[in-house]
């Protein structure tokens, strides 16, 4: 396995892994890395030849208050574990190579869609994401880029960004890896305390509930969201930011819950903010 620090130990390595015109997958990732992260390795290395894997806690994307510095890091085990699923290259660059200018030059703006869901309670956060995909999608040039269905929101705007920007990837969102328990795989699940880690299941629970709702027949988003509401109020540790059913393509919020839309919440358990996602079927 290559692994690149810098641009030109990138194009190097970018070399040796498109020999041949080989087909290649790109997975952006922030480190600390987990079995959903390693899935979508696995994904990418069902569709392309070649797997390459990008490790950068990226600055532009956390506000003045968020855990940029204490963000979990691993970079040896990280290492150790994308060799042994069978990725190709890892970028591994610092700050200062990934913005030369400090960052605060040119950036992608989502769009409309910015201040949906998530974006609401991050102002600028998908900006930082869009600026610093656009970038690995630039030095990667990869056929094929996957990224989890935890970050619904990220997925679709990175999605419109690729499309409307004609950049030539083709975006595949992987299905939620998950605890036994049904708690989304997060790195920043590391920050929970044993109490908080038996609560945090509890907006998962809470998805569940409105999702079997729907399956007995329910359609009133309303009706919906107040069984969602009444499961999370049995965890008195989370600490709810939303809790919607929106349009998969637009992110606008239903009245008329109907297959395909997708009900997605985010809370907090202490100083973790948890977020998931069900699709309505």
């Amino acid at each position: 396995m290559i692994v690149a620090r810098t641009r030109v130990e990138l194009e190097r390595g970018l070399a040796e892994a498109r020999q041949g015109g080989t087909f290649l997958g790109l997975v952006p990732t922030m480190g600390f890395l987990h079995e959903g992260h390693l899935s979508l390795v696995d994904v990418a290395g069902e569709l392309a030849r070649s797997v390459a894997v990008s490790i950068f806690v990226n600055p532009l994307q956390f506000g003045p208050s968020e855990d940029l510095e204490s963000y979990p890091r691993d970079e040896e085990r990280d290492l150790a574990a994308l060799e042994a699923r069978g990725a190709h290259l890892v970028f591994a660059p610092s700050a200062e190579e990934m913005y030369p200018a400090g960052g605060t030059g040119v950036t992608v703006s989502p769009g409309p869609l910015e201040d949906r869901l998530c974006g609401a309670f991050r102002p600028g956060h998908f900006r930082g994401v869009l600026t610093v995909v656009a970038k690995l999608f630039g030095l990667f040039r990869p056929d094929v880029a996957v990224f989890g269905r935890k970050d619904f929101q990220q997925a679709v705007l990175i999605r419109n960004m690729a499309e409307e920007l004609d950049m030539g990837v083709r975006v595949v969102t992987a299905p939620i890896v998950r605890e036994t328990d049904g708690l989304a795989l997060s790195s920043r699940n590391a920050y929970l305390s044993d109490q908080q880690r038996r609560e945090a299941v509890g907006l998962h629970a809470a998805l569940r509930a409105a999702a079997a709702l729907y399956e007995q027949g329910e359609r009133s988003v309303p009706d919906l969201l107040g069984e969602a509401r009444r499961v999370l109020g049995l965890h008195p540790l989370l600490e709810p930011q939303y809790l919607e059913v929106v349009d998969p393509a637009t992110l606008d919020s239903v009245e008329v819950a109907a297959p395909g839309n997708v009900i997605a919440g985010a809370a907090f358990c202490g100083r973790t903010r948890l977020i998931d996602n069900l699709e309505l079927s």
